[in-house]
């Protein structure tokens, strides 16, 4: 076949000497050998696991760790702003790893992520605390992003969701294991240590990363400062003012318990507007590459597959973060029993990705399955309103199981959906989008759910708690959770019968976010699935309306 001058998502963006490609022996990743290929997608995928193992640590241990910080009522801030940041930074990891190569790329990421986690467990206040969220989230995002495109650089297009199945279980392992993990050092040594602890695997991490992922991408690119300047810098600080000002809005009303009428609260909120409103009009008439490409949302799969990538993370990460205070704060669990009721989701996740992994592998199709399973977190979330505090082993253990398995299925099928509906040079941009808009929903679900949570709380416990001292009490109450267990009987009755009331309201506006969801992937239209990298470029001639040039069979 003639050599192809058109630059694709593998084309280098850096022009390589030979004398640099002789030095390293890089190999064309397609025709890597299987020990190879798997190696290196081990070694990202540790990436993974650690990125997992982080969020469901967090999440277990959101009550213990504001409590010692006498800030509970800003718990929800130490999910928002790690998401914020990795919502911001994710999709520039698309265009970075073009410009510095896949390797140098996530390393970057990993230096990110573990300076962000060691400050977050030396962290002497709050705020330096959120700022090693906000640090880890920065290379958090593209430890999950860059192993995605490398898996897309290895495996053809039908084997691809098997391969994401894979990559999800590595996700559902770090999933399973940061709750219980969590909650047991945190109980034996100190919620610190159960972020210092991570740091010897994550430099085992880079290592391995550095080892092995090595292989060669061909064709032609363009210079190193050209592609800099091509960085959609614009448009991700538009994005990042307007989700934080939202962000900072819903943590004002909620944290100081201030009126909608409060300046504190209106104008952050009219700067989420603007600079939105800012950050669409820079995508469409200003950015080069931008970091939310809009060619992508006007088609019909690439519109439905972000609604749906965004609504399904909303409801996901709210359950993250609120399904385990349930248990610590009403039923007064320890932080390790608490955690390990995220245990049966994480086991969900892996067994529901690769569950749709072999089903597109085995059939070729992705509709139905996508339909069906996005139904499940429905079935999770309205079993969710039937808890209390003498609910069985269902509600504590199965409950959450349909939430984990449709969620990791959606996630893995929507991803297909999405990038066989593209030529294989738009493939790491859409898996970008499809990134963004998950951390997106979840920086928005967890600041949401969050916000409901404290309003629905404080009517709750001005209800219950009155009398003398019953302002400090209900404010103790609020920023202290773990101080509940002190308090008289009858006031921790009261607190955790309010509580209870207002995560059912977290779990009601889940639940109507999941429908919604659901409805998001009924317009899905379903694409042929090449078995091999040779049919893939077949599909994309004919796609384009392209000849094949001679020599080379049609695939049939």
């Amino acid at each position: 076949m003639a050599p192809s001058h058109a630059a694709d998502e593998r084309s280098p963006l850096l022009q390589t000497s030979p004398a640099q490609s002789d030095k390293h022996d890089l190999e064309d990743p397609t025709k890597l050998p299987k020990r190879k290929r798997n190696a290196i997608l081990v070694a990202v995928w540790l990436g993974v696991f650690l990125g997992a193992l982080d969020g469901t640590i967090v999440a277990t241990l959101i009550s213990d760790v504001s409590s010692s910080f006498e800030k509970s009522n800003q718990a929800g801030l130490l999910g928002t702003s790690y998401l914020l940041s990795t919502a911001t930074f994710t999709p520039l990891y698309g265009r970075l790893a073009d410009i510095i190569g896949r390797r140098n790329a996530l390393l970057i990421a990993l230096a990110l992520f573990t300076g962000g986690t060691t400050l977050c467990g030396l962290a002497p206040s709050m705020v330096s605390l959120l700022v090693g969220r906000l640090v880890a989230g920065m290379g958090g995002g593209g430890l999950m992003a860059v192993s995605s495109i490398v898996a897309s650089d290895l495996v053809p297009l039908k084997q691809r969701a098997l391969f994401q199945g894979l990559a999800n279980l590595f996700f559902g392992a770090g999933s399973g294991l940061g709750g219980p993990l969590g909650g047991f050092v945190s109980d034996r040594f100190g919620w610190r240590t159960a972020f210092l602890c991570q740091i010897p695997v994550l430099l085992l991490a880079a290592i391995l990363v550095f080892r092995n992922l090595r292989y060669r991408i061909d064709g032609q690119g363009k210079s190193k400062r050209e592609m800099l300047r091509r960085i959609d810098y614009l448009g991700s600080l538009t994005l990042v003012i307007s989700l934080g000002s939202l962000i900072f809005s819903l943590s004002y009303k909620n944290d100081r318990n201030l009126p909608w009428s409060s300046p504190l609260v209106w104008a952050p909120l009219i700067s989420f507007v603007i600079s939105g409103i800012a950050f669409g009009l820079v995508e469409a008439f200003y950015s080069a590459e931008p970091v939310m490409p809009l060619r992508l949302l006007k088609t019909r799969n690439g519109l439905f597959v972000a609604f749906a990538n965004l609504t399904l993370s909303w409801v996901s990460f709210s359950i993250l973060y609120f399904y385990p205070l349930f248990f610590e704060i009403v039923k007064q669990n320890s932080a390790s029993r608490a955690g390990a009721h995220l245990l049966p989701n994480s086991i969900a996740l892996s067994v529901g990705s690769l569950f749709a992994g072999y089903i597109i592998r085995k059939t070729g199709r992705y509709y139905w399955l996508i339909v069906i399973t996005s139904a499940f977190p429905v079935i999770s979330l309205t079993s969710f309103l039937f808890l209390n505090e003498s609910s069985g082993w269902f509600h504590s253990w199965v409950a959450v199981l349909p939430s984990g398995f449709g969620f990791a299925s959606v996630v893995t099928a929507t991803l297909i959906a999405l990038i066989s509906s593209v030529d294989r040079a738009d493939m790491a941009t859409a898996t970008g989008l499809t990134y963004l808009y998950r951390y997106v929903g979840q920086v928005v679900g967890v600041a949401s759910s969050a916000s409901v949570l404290q309003a629905i709380l404080t009517a709750q416990l001005k209800e219950r708690i009155t009398g003398p001292g019953a302002a400090k009490t209900i404010e103790r109450i609020r920023h202290v959770a773990t101080s509940i267990k002190e308090m008289p009987p009858a006031v921790q009755v009261a607190a955790r019968t309010s509580y209870r009331n207002a995560l059912h309201g977290v779990f009601g506006l889940n639940l109507g976010v999941a429908v919604l969801c659901l409805l998001f992937t009924l317009p899905l239209r379903e694409y042929a699935l090449p078995a091999s990298f040779a049919e893939e470029e077949e599909h994309r001639r004919q796609r384009n309306g392209e000849e094949t040039p001679p020599g080379v069979a049609e695939s049939t």
